[in-house]
């Protein structure tokens, strides 16, 4: 079995508009061949549920940074409704203002900002704003003082936190990461599934230990793609960006089936 583990954000999403067009046709010859696609993003678990919604998709996922892996019931064996890595989101959101007032860089957090600035900041609709509000695990949050960024980085670690960045904005989260989640996950399939190969696609630096963890590692190109190769020497960089780079890279993988 070939497991797909993918980003959304700047991955399997378009940057700037959000859309999957230009990777519908490898989804579609994913889903023929029974390879499963697992979702492994920044977003909300209430954010993944509607792509994975729109996009049919019925498999496990793993929402914010690595901050819990999500089951359908019965899809493995005797396992549990999710696998918690995450610190609380109350919990980030008050080491992220102290680390803030100890280092003087001012921030502007997901809990902070209306529905309305985080549609703007993101560039997407406020239905959809709300939802990426439904925070657990994750509090993204920008940076307004880049002087004063490495001593906000310090008193975050300070704290017993961690720091990751997207494409658009800086993360805080707990002790946890993407890479953990996936090879939770992995775990799991090659229980039911021996001789498991796992194939992962990102675009941005918070990919990089998931993708270092996968066999087959994919850079989907962007403006991130010189700092994430130095991070995932590994990894192959496709020619386009966005859903069009996702497509390219499934059906030279699939090629042959």
């Amino acid at each position: 079995m070939r497991l797909v583990i993918t980003d959304l954000d700047g991955t399997l999403l378009d940057h700037d508009t959000y859309s999957f067009a230009g990777a519908q046709p490898a989804l579609d010859l994913l889903r023929r061949l029974r390879a499963p696609v697992i979702f492994t993003s920044s977003k909300t678990r209430a954010e993944i549920l509607m792509w994975r919604e729109l996009m049919d998709n019925r498999h496990p996922f793993i929402s914010e940074n690595g901050g819990a892996v999500y089951y359908p019931p019965d899809y493995f064996p005797c396992s549990p409704e999710a696998d918690v890595f995450g610190d609380p989101y109350a919990e980030l959101v008050q080491a992220l203002e102290e680390a803030s007032a100890e280092s003087a860089c001012r921030v502007t957090g997901f809990a902070r900002m209306t529905v309305d600035e985080v549609a703007r900041e993101c560039g997407m609709a406020p239905a959809l704003a709300l939802l990426a509000k439904r925070r657990e695990f994750d509090e993204p949050f920008l940076a307004h003082d880049e002087d004063k960024l490495d001593a906000l980085l310090a008193a975050i670690a300070a704290r017993g936190k961690r720091h990751t960045r997207g494409g658009r904005f800086h993360h805080i989260t707990g002790k946890h990461d993407k890479a953990a989640a996936v090879r939770r996950l992995v775990e799991r399939f090659r229980q039911t599934s021996p001789g498991v190969v796992t194939i992962g696609l990102g675009d941005s630096l918070n990919d990089a230990p998931f993708l270092n963890a996968v066999d087959v590692p994919v850079l989907v190109r962007s403006d991130s793609t010189d700092e994430l190769k130095a991070a995932v020497p590994r990894g192959s960089v496709t020619q386009e960006r966005g859903s069009k780079g996702w497509g390219e890279a499934i059906f030279e993988l699939f090629a042959r089936q």
